[in-house]
């Protein structure tokens, strides 16, 4: 039998969870602050509305997906988690690393799963860039760089890096293995006091560096992740078709005579089986449920994710700073 699920948060992202879970046959409820939206989401997908405050004290419900506004996640993680259910909290799973940290240790001290929505990391094309990595093909990777652009969405608690990051550094961190040992950021605000673009740049303890440029005012979007090795560089664009998801190029650099030579191949582009990221998180977190087994995006990632965000984090005190 499948776990009985509810999404706390019937918004955008929500609403994306609840058919999800509705076709793999885990949806048991739904609940938002706004009653109407919460029935017209339990009509529609022939499932209970529960008031949020009832969600934590049912019996019959096994875990809670969470996509709210940010500032939230933590408390009601932790009242999730201390009421028996098991959590993924989408990203990021709180604004300060302190909340973050108490809403994961409070999943440890009561046995629950804690995972978080870095749902990229289950993409098909990064996993095969992964497993490229990971076997060689790239040789010894020397450089990541990610462009996260697009026009919107705007939030009044968090800036274009919080927004966009999460998912990019959830990927560097995946492949780099370590986490950084510096952090650098760059932010420019136009609307407000919050960026609307935002850079980080990183460098980690083996010497590979990694750069990362988001921006919710792009005229154009861009979703692009670059992996720069010493036999191979693959490029993961979101924005291709899938049979150009994934990309690498075999350019060669050698010095010959004192001087640098080079030459460029035309990209090889790597099969990748078709497959929804978001089903494919959830089928792992529903996984994660019924074995109990660590998730691959585990709170102790998100955390790691938190501190390079509240490092490269710049504050602007006025709209034109």
């Amino acid at each position: 039998m499948k776990p009985r699920i509810a999404v706390l948060g019937c918004g955008y992202w929500g609403s994306n969870h609840i058919r999800t879970l509705k076709a793999l046959g885990a949806l048991h409820a739904v609940s938002d602050v706004n009653p109407a939206r919460a029935e017209g989401f339990a009509s529609e997908q022939d499932c209970l509305a529960i008031e949020p405050d009832q969600l934590f004290v049912r019996d019959d419900i096994d875990a809670i997906v969470m996509a709210l506004p940010p500032q939230f996640h933590a408390d009601l993680a932790v009242r999730a988690v201390e009421g028996g259910k098991d959590v993924l909290v989408e990203k990021p799973i709180a604004l300060t690393v302190e909340d973050a940290e108490r809403a994961v240790q409070a999943a440890k001290d009561n046995g629950r799963v804690f995972m978080v929505g870095h749902v990229l990391r289950f993409h098909p094309a990064f996993e095969t860039l992964k497993g490229l990595i990971d076997k060689g093909e790239l040789g010894e990777v020397r450089y990541i760089h990610s462009h996260r652009l697009g026009l919107g969405k705007f939030h009044t608690e968090n800036d274009a890096l919080w927004d966009l990051a999460p998912h990019d550094l959830s990927m560097i961190l995946a492949i780099t293995g370590t986490e950084p040992i510096e952090v650098r950021g760059e932010g420019a605000a136009l609307l407000d006091n919050l960026s609307d673009f935002a850079h980080l740049h990183m460098r980690f303890p083996n010497g590979l560096r990694s750069h990362l440029f988001t921006s919710r005012l792009n005229p154009y979007r861009e979703r692009r992740l670059t992996v720069v090795g010493t036999k191979a560089m693959a490029v993961f664009d979101d924005v291709e078709p899938w049979e150009r998801k994934l990309a690498v190029y075999r350019h060669a650099v050698w010095q010959d005579s004192g001087q640098w030579a080079f030459t460029t191949n035309e990209p090889s582009y790597v099969a990748v089986a078709q497959g929804m990221p978001l089903t494919r998180e959830l089928e792992h977190f529903i996984q994660c449920i019924e074995t109990r087994a660590e998730p691959r995006t585990s709170g102790e990632e998100a955390i790691r994710v938190l501190r390079i965000l509240t490092a490269g984090t710049v504050t602007h005190t006025t709209s034109n700073s």
